[in-house]
């Protein structure tokens, strides 16, 4: 499991510009089964999207189709955990 922490390098201007693109961006990965939990922080410095990608290596391509990658407008920290505790409705992230 991956969390990603967006953290915008750009004015809030350029942000909102390409938000209905990267809206568009993470439906696409929320039906492909890649993404399972996303949003924005507070205060609004950028975002976090949870995913559940079988790899690092296929996240990072992953995010190389987001409209902000691509237009430099934030960078992009990726984290790996492994869930070992979840509330019973959340179970299906622990891996066996």
């Amino acid at each position: 499991m991956f969390i990603i922490n967006l953290t915008y390098t750009s004015k809030l201007e350029k942000i909102d510009q390409l938000l209905e693109a990267h809206a568009k961006f993470h439906d696409a990965h929320y039906k492909s089964g890649h993404f399972l939990a996303s949003g924005r922080k507070v205060p609004r410095t950028g975002g976090i999207i949870l995913s559940d990608v079988s790899s690092k290596s296929a996240l990072e391509k992953i995010i190389e189709e987001d409209p902000f990658k691509q237009n430099k407008l934030a960078a992009y920290e990726i984290i790996e955990f492994v869930p070992s505790k979840t509330r019973k409705e959340l179970g299906f992230l622990l891996k066996s």
